[in-house]
Parts: structure tokens; sequence; C-alpha cells
């Protein structure tokens, strides 16, 4: 929407100074990256967003990051003056207790917010993520007649994104996947916390990413309106994503703190923030000033929003007409309701002594489940065979074939991890990423946000602990498990048997707002008999009585997850061969189990037993929580070894003979 030079002006300072007055009222945030991109935010939003402020949820709306999350006051003047759900008061409540405007945007708690961002390449990879769901969704739902998905996502990202690795790693694959949909604005304001960018960051950008297949372009002037329009108009014609370079001034406008660092993270002080209205002919005289004609500006902003959702949901009662069951479908996929059934059926696995690995079975139920659930998605970070994530009835997706339902992440687990969240941030998708357990540290920031913002992710981590051998310790994981049940929100499951990674399976699905780590074996693993043994799905209270052994009341609880399940069975029957009764608790998620009855858990570590053992090839921290005073933990409180995994476990304790005797000094 065009208006005139003079209204364009006020506009733009409207969203300046809303953003630096809230900066000062708090006392706190970042004035410099709102001042010195307000000009680039007004013509995303007024020329070419397409979105419906009364409707944050509108399938087809653009996308909008702004990957600096720390100028979240850029963001939140803008939701505010375009109409969303956002009054005035909650600006006037920045970074206040149980506002809607926090230091940095949060997914899930202010209208319009569509990713989390502040720590910084997370929203340039979310981006990444949000276009994959466009063109994959496009490619599904799309038919001659209709476009019922044909949006862009749009990125405000600064020099610290273009610095952090995650979105090198989600800047290479977008290119290779040529994302066309993906139009980012930089502001190229060549100002870090430390001082100049020069003092650490002097490549040519413009180059990197032309070599990163990009289309790149130059604006000198990040307050020229009209040539930055012209550089979005003709990124959105060419088919690869865009960079568009927009040189800017750091807390412009600011008479002694422009283009300098002390812009960028400091309120501007009363004084600097009243010269710097009279800078820009701004009422010195009032705070938080929207003027009359910026208001109705605004009002006719939100109007075209709105007519754009009407005008698309004309169309689509058309292409429910044509398309039916295609319009019933998209319709399940976007509100992310399940459909009935869609566990019934999944596979039941024998008895089998020498089993398989956990990786393997997960393989066959994930399989199984993407039959089920069309919206599944996901990939691994150059370890498909490994991870055993390959969806055999699909193929991977590449810039040529948005059909496939895999995604080749490439050696990039930070990247994939912001990526995933991403799809799911967009919606209509269910995502998972895949590497090696003690690769989730590359990727722990992204798993951490899907967890901060309730994301249904999944994050499938296998290869789990000093049992798959020989590659070492750098390989295997001893404190990751332990790790990951530190994040809030995350259910970190870690399976005992091809029956339990089912089970595993149809939690993570159905945890639809809490992301979701599974943690499987390379080395087989016994799949029990459940006649004999309480039946998988157990699993789903985080932690169930697989058998009570022996005669008479339990003497002590012999608790485990994943891999050591099975060694504490043979554990456990040994001591009954001694004349004791012995629990078995299965005990594979300490977040369900947490999340359950006070009455049901005493029901499994029954308060009145109080010689335990717990068991786990990882760090033995946390474990003391259930054991008690009387209880002792077999864990690993070191580093692995290169070596068979059988030899490598043997020596760390986890063999039968060794659990059992631990156990028998306890119940002496």
């Amino acid at each position: 929407m065009k208006t005139s030079k003079e209204l364009e002006t006020k506009i733009i300072n409207t969203i300046r100074f809303l953003s630096a007055d809230a900066v000062q009222k708090a006392n706190s945030g970042h004035p410099g990256l709102p001042m010195g991109t307000a000009a680039i935010a007004y013509t995303i939003w007024t020329r070419h967003m397409k979105f419906n402020p009364g409707n944050p949820e509108w399938p087809d709306r653009d996308r909008f990051v702004l990957s600096g999350g720390h100028g979240s006051m850029l963001l939140y003047s803008l939701l505010h003056l375009t109409g969303y759900d956002l009054p005035i008061e909650e600006l006037k409540s920045f970074r206040q207790w149980e506002s809607r405007t926090p230091g940095h945007p949060e997914f899930g708690l202010t209208p319009g917010v569509e990713t989390t961002t502040g720590p910084l390449g997370q929203g340039f990879a979310n981006g990444v993520g949000m276009a994959i769901a466009e063109a994959k969704l496009a490619d599904t739902f799309n038919k001659s007649d209709f476009n019922i998905v044909d949006h862009y996502t749009y990125a405000i990202v600064t020099d610290g994104d273009l610095m952090e690795g995650v979105a090198s790693e989600a800047a290479s694959l977008a290119g290779h996947l040529s994302l066309r949909k993906l139009i980012y604005l930089y502001d190229d304001n060549q100002i870090s916390i430390d001082g100049s960018t020069d003092l650490a960051f002097t490549e040519d950008r413009a180059k990197r990413f032309d070599a990163y297949g990009w289309h790149v372009q130059t604006v000198k002037d990040g307050n020229d309106v009209d040539a930055i329009d012209e550089a979005i108009k003709k990124a959105k014609k060419d088919s690869r994503p865009s960079i568009i370079m927009c040189r800017t001034k750091i807390g412009f406008g600011l008479p002694t703190k422009q283009g300098t660092e002390k812009a960028h993270g400091e309120p501007p002080g009363e004084e600097e923030l009243r010269n710097a209205k009279l800078n820009l002919d701004w009422p010195t005289d009032k705070k938080f000033l929207v003027p009359e004609d910026v208001a109705e500006f605004f009002k006719s902003v939100k109007k075209e929003g709105v007519d754009a959702e009407i005008s698309w949901r004309e169309i689509f009662g058309e292409y429910k007409k044509a398309h039916k069951d295609l319009a019933i479908e998209f319709d399940r996929r976007i509100s992310g309701e399940l459909p009935d059934g869609w566990s019934d059926g999944l596979k039941t696995f024998e008895t089998d002594p020498m089993g398989m690995a956990t990786r393997k079975s997960s393989g066959i139920i994930l399989n199984e489940v993407a039959e089920n659930l069309p919206e599944l998605v996901g990939g691994s970070a150059d370890l498909t065979p490994s991870n055993k994530t390959w969806i055999n009835s699909s193929s991977g997706f590449q810039k040529n074939n948005h059909t496939g339902r895999y995604l080749h992440f490439g050696v990039r687990e930070h990247g994939m991890g912001a990526i995933v969240n991403g799809i799911a941030y967009h919606g209509g998708f269910i995502p998972y990423g895949s590497t090696f357990l003690v690769f989730s540290d590359y990727m722990r920031p992204s798993v951490r946000i899907s967890a901060l913002s309730n994301l249904g992710a999944i994050w499938i981590f296998t290869h789990d602990s000093i049992g798959l051998g020989e590659d070492g310790p750098t390989h295997q994981p001893v404190e990751q498990v332990m790790s990951l049940r530190t994040i809030p929100n995350l259910n970190t499951i870690r399976p005992a048997d091809a029956n339990e990674v089912r089970e595993a399976w149809v939690a993570a699905i159905n945890h639809r707002h809490t992301p979701t780590a599974l943690a499987f074996s390379r080395q087989n693993l016994p799949t029990f008999d459940r006649d004999q043994f309480a039946g998988a799905d157990g699993l789903h209270k985080g932690a169930y009585v697989m058998a009570d052994l022996g005669d008479g009341k339990p003497e002590i609880i012999l608790m485990a997850s994943g891999s050591e399940v099975w060694l504490i069975v043979e554990a456990g029957r040994k001591l009954i061969e001694d004349g004791h009764s012995v629990r078995i608790v299965s005990f594979p998620c300490w977040e369900l189990f947490e999340n359950q009855s006070k009455s049901y858990k005493k029901q499994v570590l029954d308060p009145a037993i109080t010689k335990r053992m717990a068991v786990e090839a990882g760090v033995s921290l946390g474990w003391h929580k259930w054991i008690g005073s009387e209880g002792t933990v077999v864990g690993i409180d070191k580093f692995g070894a290169s070596a068979p995994g059988s030899k490598v476990m043997d020596e760390y304790g986890f063999s039968v003979e060794k659990i059992y005797k631990k156990a028998k000094e306890l119940v002496k």
C-alpha cells in the first residue's frame, strides 16, 4: 500500500518512537534495531506482506520472522499498529511481569509472533523450515485451478544472525533447495556489541550468499522505502532464496548514539530520546504517540488483510466443491488434528531373546506411522542408514521434487534442529530430525527452543550409550540423556525393547505441544515376553512395574531405562533363585512419570521398599531422586572407551553378573 512521502515518514517514525518509548519506560531493552530498521519493516508489512490481524492463524498468511529477537519492540509496535490483539497498554508494559511483550518474542504468547527468537541465528533457520513447509503443502494441495497455498516467509536478519553457525548451515541448505519464497532483509548496520563489525566480521557477505545459491541484492540506504520495495519485487521474481543487504544506521535519529554500539542494548536516556524526536521532527511532549492519520492508515492495512483472507476463503470454498477430500485433509492437517485410529494396528513385536536394536524397531514403526500420517516429515543429519529414519514409501525433498517427505539435512545438526522447528511453527506437519545421541549437543539450543515454544517436534537420537562400542568416547554418550532430561517441557524417552519403541512413537505423536527426544540403541536388545511381563503401554506413564518376581512382598526395586532393563530382569531372576523377591521397574521417561498421580507413583515406587537400585549406562546424576536414602545407582561418571560394545559394557559394570552382585549386597 503506497502513500505520500510525508505520511510515510510519519508512519516510520511512529514505529521508531513507539519502540524507543517502550524501551525507555522499561529502562531495559534494545532500541537500536527498531530505530534502524523501521523503514525496512514498514515496507515489508505494508507493501508486501499478506496477513489478517483479526485471524493470526490464517493458513495462507505470509510469515514474518524477526531473527534479531532483541529488537522485539519493532515487532510489537508493528503488531499493535496493524491491529493485532496487542493494545497500547501491552507496549507500555514491555519486559514486565505477565505482559505479552517480553524481552524477546515468544511463540504462543503474543498474537502474531510466528517464532521464538533471541538466540541469534535461530530465526534465520526457522524461516528455512517455514519455506520448506510452504513448498510441501503447495505440492500436496494446490491444483492447476486452485492455489490455496501461496505465501512467502520474510525475515529481518542481523549481523549477529549471519555470524552464527546455525544460520550458515541453514543458508547452505536453503540455497541447495532453491527455496524461492524465502526473502530476508539484512540489517547491515556494521555494529556489534563490542564495536564495529570490523573487529571480527569482515568477509564479503554478498559473495558468501551468492556462493550458497541465493539471489543477492544491495540497498545502499536502509531508509529508502522505494529501493527496498523494488528489491523485494525483484526477489519475488527470482527462483532462489533472496537476501537484500540494506545498509542501515543502528539507533537512527539518536544524536550521540546513532551508529555506535551504545545504541544496541541500553535505553537511550530521556535527554537522548528527546533530542532524537527533535532531530526527526517528532513531538517531544507525548509518549507512545500514534497520530490520527497514522492510525487511519493502519486501519486500511488491516482491511486489506481482512479482504485478502475473505478472498482466499471464497476460493477455498470453491476448492472444497472441486476437491472435497483434499479440502478435508487440508483442514485436518492445518488444525493439527490426528485421524481416528491412526495408531491402530501398529506392529506388535514377538518375544525374541535375541531381539533387535531399538533404532531398527524405530525404523519399522516410523514407516508404519508414516503410512497413517502423511504429515510426518523429517530426516537425518547425513546418518540415514544409521538412524533408520528413511520413509520407504516416499522420496527425498529436493528443489525439483517437493513431493518427497524425507529431508537430507547434510551434516548440519544445529541447522536441522532449527529448520525442524520452523516446519513445526508453520503448521501442517509433524516434523522429526535425527542424529547420534552424542551430537544432540550440537543442536541443543534448537531442542531447547522447541520445548520453550511448545512445539511437537520429534528428536530421534540413536547410538545411545557406550554400548555402541568401537567408535569410542567421542561418539559414546554418557551425559546426554540426563542433559536432555534437564530441559523443561521435553519428554525424553529411552525404550527398553521393540514394543516400548512402538509406544514411545505413539506418545511422541500424541504430545502435540511437547517435543520428544527418543533415545535408541545401536546394539540388539531382547524383546520381552509381554505375557510374562506387563504390557509396553505402561510406557505412557513414564515408569511401570514390569513384574514382581519371587514370593511375597518385594525386598528390592530394580529400575532401569532402555538397554539396561534386560540386565535388571536377568539379575532379578538370579536373586529369586537365592530366595529373594524383586520388583522390576522399566523407567523409560521421567517426565511422563512426574505427571502421574501421587498414588500411581507410590504404587510403582512403594515407599515401604527402601532398598532400590537404578541402572543406566549414563551419568548417575538425578537418579538419587528415585532411589531414596538406602538405594544405589549403577551409572557412568566418566567417558567411555574404544572396544567392542559388549566388552565396554562389561568393563563398566553393565553385565548381569555384576548387577546381580551389587543388588545382592543391598538385600543381605
